[in-house]
């Protein structure tokens, strides 16, 4: 059985008029993705904001997340950082504040080697009894992490999982030379959800599951159930909502998309925008195409 099921939502997290993180809201969309598929969420990782979250504000987004979910699905707390100390304490108290699983993205601008990387993953995943998720962001950080080091990370008990987003393809067979046939390998693009499952892949931390949770999870399953001509159609289907929700810096389009639905997702914090009148056109088009009002 996976740790972390098949599909999870990496959670924006709703903001209010004042941009204050509106916990109410963020409890009420991780009921409703839950309902729609979802077998879990994420919170305080990319598509969350968490570069402007406060360390507080990431402990009470996980405690009111887990307030609305906790029991009826996973709740994966994102405690990656800079500083190996910073995070270790994070981890900490994700784990306190009830969080199911830690997700941890490389240190976006130290640059760390290899082993420095090996040692920042371990010491992390050490400070906790909870299963763990790597993220591998090499068009983020400008590194990528070496499947022999993914080889040994997965050696450490607790760190079962790795989510990567560098739309390579090959590099999950180049991953699963080095790992156990029970460490589970999630896509982080939606559009590459499906190759990625071709090949080995469990599931995805998906975005567009905040506008089009069923059919991902419908997608993922058909996948796994042999169903290839069902997955691919559906694929093709929401392929332009793919394409529209990664045109800009995520999470700009999906808290757009969420709030043309009357969702209240709230603005952004700067440095990201808004959506410009072409972008929002975009997306508007895919989602009427694809029947979401």
């Amino acid at each position: 059985m996976l740790v972390f099921g098949r599909v999870l939502t990496a959670m924006i997290a709703p903001f209010g008029h004042d941009l204050k993180v509106d916990y109410n809201e963020a409890g009420a969309l991780a009921r409703r993705l839950i309902e729609s598929g979802s077998d879990g969420v994420v919170v305080a990782e990319t598509p969350g904001e968490a570069s402007t979250l406060t360390a507080r504000e990431k402990i009470d987004l996980c405690k009111a997340v887990v307030d609305s979910i906790g029991g009826r699905a996973i709740v994966v707390a994102g405690t990656g950082g800079y500083a190996t100390s910073e995070c270790v304490e994070l981890t900490r108290e994700a784990e306190k504040a009830g969080a199911d699983g830690i997700i941890l993205s490389a240190p976006y601008l130290n640059k760390p080697p290899q082993e420095g990387l090996f040692c920042y993953f371990s010491a992390i995943a050490k400070a906790t009894q909870l299963p763990v998720m790597l993220c591998n962001m090499e068009e983020s950080t400008s590194f990528g992490m070496s499947p022999d080091i993914l080889g040994r990370l997965a050696r450490v008990g607790n760190i079962v999982a790795i989510k990567d987003t560098g739309s390579r393809i090959d590099r999950v067979i180049e991953y699963r030379e080095h790992i156990p046939k029970d460490f589970a390998i999630y896509s982080g693009n939606d559009a590459d959800t499906l190759p990625m499952m071709a090949v080995g892949a469990a599931g995805v931390v998906s975005v567009a599951s905040h506008l089009v949770g069923r059919r991902i999870k419908e997608m993922v399953e058909a996948t796994i159930n042999g169903r290839l001509d069902l997955a691919a159609r559906i694929n093709q289907e929401l392929a332009p909502l793919f394409r529209a929700l990664s045109c800009t810096a995520s999470p700009i389009m999906v808290k757009a998309g969420l709030n043309i639905l009357g969702l209240r997702a709230g603005g952004l914090r700067p440095p990201l925008i808004e959506a410009d009148a072409r972008e929002i056109e975009l997306l508007r088009v895919c989602m009427k195409q694809l029947g979401l009002f």
